[in-house]
């Protein structure tokens, strides 16, 4: 089963089980990437949000007219800020942006509660090593790919340039099938 992509630059299709990292150098242009990669070709589809609230979430999605009936929100920081929260069958919370543990479980359950072609993305891995440290969140994301392999679903995980060291960002991009870089112009150069 392959999956088709709608980001510039990048193999019309990728087969299930591919995880892409997504470089950037600020937020503000990879809701578009984001959105795109999400909405297209797609059944079901997890946010995980370790950046910003579902309520945040919900407003890109409806903005970039993504069909919300299709998303679950995992919302990794309203506890964290002691923000009001309500579970309901698509929005679920975990207690930070470093609780990979609950994370890789919900993506888990989701995973093994949907079916037909799935999307993951996860917003992002820079805040997971914030909120924890690298080697935690390398291991999250082992799991991920690894769950998005068994489940025959797909990927795309966040990681802000201008944080990281070299050696940090070429031991991520190692673990990635492909690598999408997006330019602070907005250009986008792409690895498969």
């Amino acid at each position: 089963m392959d999956y088709r992509l709608a980001i510039d630059d990048t193999p019309e299709t990728v087969p299930e089980g591919t995880g892409i990292l997504l470089v950037h150098p600020s937020t503000g242009e990879t809701d578009r990437i984001d959105t795109d990669f999400l909405s297209t070709d797609t059944d079901h589809m997890l946010v995980i949000s370790t950046r910003t609230t579902a309520r945040e979430v919900r407003q890109k999605l409806e903005h970039y007219e993504v069909d919300e009936d299709r998303a679950t929100i995992l919302d990794a920081l309203s506890v964290e800020r002691g923000y009001t929260r309500r579970q309901s069958e698509n929005v679920k919370y975990v207690s930070a942006p470093g609780d990979s543990d609950s994370i890789v479980q919900k993506t888990r359950e989701f995973l093994e509660a949907t079916e037909g072609k799935r999307r993951v993305s996860l917003d992002s891995v820079t805040e997971m090593i914030y909120y924890s440290d690298v080697e935690s969140a390398a291991e999250a994301v082992d799991s991920v790919l690894e769950l998005l392999e068994e489940h025959d679903a797909v990927g795309l995980f966040h990681f802000a340039k201008g944080v990281h060291d070299e050696a940090e960002l070429d031991d991520f991009r190692a673990r990635f099938d492909g690598v999408v870089e997006l330019s602070e112009g907005g250009s986008v150069t792409t690895d498969f």
